[in-house]
């Protein structure tokens, strides 16, 4: 029986961005067990790149990334890749909370594993339809925040929970309506019925941060607005600016109390 927690490690460190897929794709029928050793992967994981990513897209500020105009083919193209982009790093960040945090319990690492099958779907259903309209995946430069914050909380499990699921993720169920519009007005109906299926999912995403997030709260005797709140501040999370997608944070789990602060 393998072992996920090394298994996660493995597919985070390969480059090849289809390889990773099909790789991460092919574990939702494989038996993996949870190893007991808290030390194995912590211990390889520093002799290997983390995480693993091709030679393109090139990574640039996120005010560099190229202009994403509806009204043209390439513009159209260059916003398809951007979100391929997110879903491959959203890949990388289910393997990592996988591979990075020992002692939790076996459900947690379930939960993860199904985020980066979903994740890496998501990104070949994304990567298909741009080959399909004469690009690939690489083709356009890309920005590194999603993977900057999983650095960033890479010693506190409650940190990675509140601030990558509950905060950069959620901002993906704000976004992803009026960006499935514009695709849908621009004639491009495959990618907005894309947009319609990664959203279902990241709904179920941000679903599992905020559970996790919740019972670390609990199991640390923590008030959980409160403690949100202070990781914010303590990592200098991005201030989060309406629109807001308020039907499906709630489906995700965010109180009412959470949901009303958000202005």
């Amino acid at each position: 029986m393998k072992e996920l927690r090394q298994t996660a490690l493995d597919w985070l460190c390969e480059c090849h961005a289809e390889k990773k897929t099909k790789g991460i794709l092919a574990l939702k029928n494989e038996n993996i067990g949870i190893a007991a050793d808290q030390y194995l992967c912590a211990s390889q994981g520093m002799l290997k790149s983390i995480p693993g990513h091709p030679e393109k897209p090139e990574l640039v500020s996120p005010l560099q990334v190229e202009k994403r105009s509806m009204r043209t083919a390439e513009g159209r193209a260059a916003l398809i890749h951007a979100l391929a982009h997110i879903e491959f790093n959203a890949i990388n960040l289910a393997l990592d909370a996988i591979w990075r945090f020992a002692d939790m319990p076996e459900n947690y690492y379930r939960d993860w594993l199904k985020v980066a099958v979903e994740e890496a779907y998501h990104f070949s259903l994304l990567n298909n339809h741009l080959q399909s309209i004469g690009y690939q995946y690489g083709d356009f430069s890309g920005h590194n925040s999603l993977w900057e914050m999983v650095d960033r909380t890479k010693d506190d499990v409650l940190a990675r929970m509140a601030l990558v699921p509950r905060t950069m993720e959620a901002r993906g169920l704000d976004a992803s309506p009026p960006l499935r519009n514009k695709l849908a007005q621009a004639g491009d109906i495959k990618a907005a019925e894309i947009l319609d299926i990664i959203l279902r999912d990241e709904i179920g995403h941000v679903a599992i941060g905020n559970h996790w997030f919740n019972w670390l709260c609990k199991q640390r005797k923590l008030e959980p607005i409160a403690t949100f709140d202070s990781l914010c501040k303590q990592y200098s999370a991005p201030k989060l600016r309406p629109p807001f997608n308020l039907e499906a944070r709630r489906l995700a789990g965010f109180s009412e109390a959470e949901l009303m602060r958000l202005g």
